[in-house]
């Protein structure tokens, strides 16, 4: 247990020192973009999501507008929401954005072919044409400490749906050919980065990065993250306080990366965020379960059980927070005769 800490309570995330918390961010910004990477200015891939707005209006405040380049990335499967809300927040802060449409990219990859072709193997009577699907994990295995076991949902054309869970070669099938769209992504936010010589903002928070929430040389690519150490309802709350609009923030958070509506709790986080934030931190800064359930209204074996969540969560995505290892050779040396 850490000693001299302060009482485990619902408003521990709160900051308080909101300007401070923004400044600091702000000045490290700035080191690591001109001085450390030489760079004149970032680029930020927009989506109408709240972790990209907050990256988005940091940087403005750390940079300046004309130094930013906010790119939409569309595809197939995105929601028309997500560029008019990419658009509104680009006005707000009065940043140049731009459209790159992926779609082509894509079907080149054999993305969406591949994605369908695991789906109709479980569902054969689906037809990605007129069906929409997602992937989704049922809430009730995190509360009995299970592995999260995967689905696979269609909503037909008529508007019945069928969910069924996934063999592991449909899964990882699904999951790989989807993982071309965050790499795609990324490979066209480094070229206008390159092009312009500044350097690629990226938007993943903490519970993304530490909870393996991303996909790894795809939004995991990126060569600085602003808010990789803050919470969610820390977002939120810089959010407001840095006026992102009203109609970002109250957005309820989807991956929108397949055909149907999918939040990101239900495909990943299992628990609302406020909740999933005071757990981390409960657990990341060892607060017993019998001081965290009271103030959760929850039994110590539900918290007790949250924590080996996170703890099997952490462990199995170890590798995507990995950078390539190079200590080949004997001793880590590579001796030439």
């Amino acid at each position: 247990m850490i000693k001299n800490r302060k009482p485990f309570t619902k408003n521990i995330l709160h900051l308080e020192n909101i300007d401070e918390v923004i400044e600091n961010i702000c000045v490290q910004l700035q080191e690591d973009v001109y001085k450390r990477f030489r760079r004149y200015g970032g680029v930020i891939g927009i989506s109408g999501g709240i972790d990209s707005s907050v990256t988005l209006a940091l940087a403005v405040k750390a940079f300046g507008s004309d130094k930013l380049l906010g790119i939409m990335l569309p595809e197939t499967d995105s929601s028309p929401d997500s560029e008019q809300l990419a658009r509104e927040l680009a006005d707000k802060f009065g940043v140049k954005s731009i459209v790159e449409n992926i779609s082509a990219a894509l079907d080149g990859f054999g993305c969406y072919r591949r994605r369908d072709e695991a789906v109709k193997r479980v569902i054969p009577e689906y037809d990605p044409k007129v069906d929409k699907m997602k992937v989704v994990i049922p809430k009730e295995f995190v509360k009995k400490n299970m592995p999260p076991v995967h689905f696979v949902s269609v909503t037909f054309k008529d508007g019945t749906e069928k969910q069924i869970r996934l063999p592991m070669e449909e899964y990882l099938q699904i999951v790989a050919a989807s993982n071309f769209k965050q790499r795609s992504r990324a490979n066209m936010l480094y070229y206008h980065a390159e092009a312009l010589n500044y350097s690629v903002l990226g938007t993943p928070n903490k519970h993304e990065v530490q909870q393996g929430f991303f996909v790894k040389y795809g939004d995991g690519a990126a060569d600085v993250m602003p808010i990789g150490n803050l919470y969610k309802t820390q977002v939120y709350q810089i959010a407001r306080y840095l006026g992102v609009p009203k109609s970002i923030i109250d957005r309820t958070p989807t991956t929108d990366t397949y055909s149907a509506e999918q939040t990101q709790e239900e495909f990943f986080y299992q628990m609302p965020f406020a909740k999933m934030d005071l757990l981390w931190y409960a657990w990341e800064n060892e607060y017993l379960p019998d001081e965290v359930a009271p103030v959760m209204d929850m039994t110590m074996d539900e918290v007790s059980n949250i924590y080996k969540n996170f703890a099997r969560k952490q462990k199995t995505t170890e590798y995507l927070r990995t950078a390539p290892l190079h200590h080949y050779g004997v001793d880590g040396i590579i001796r030439i005769s």
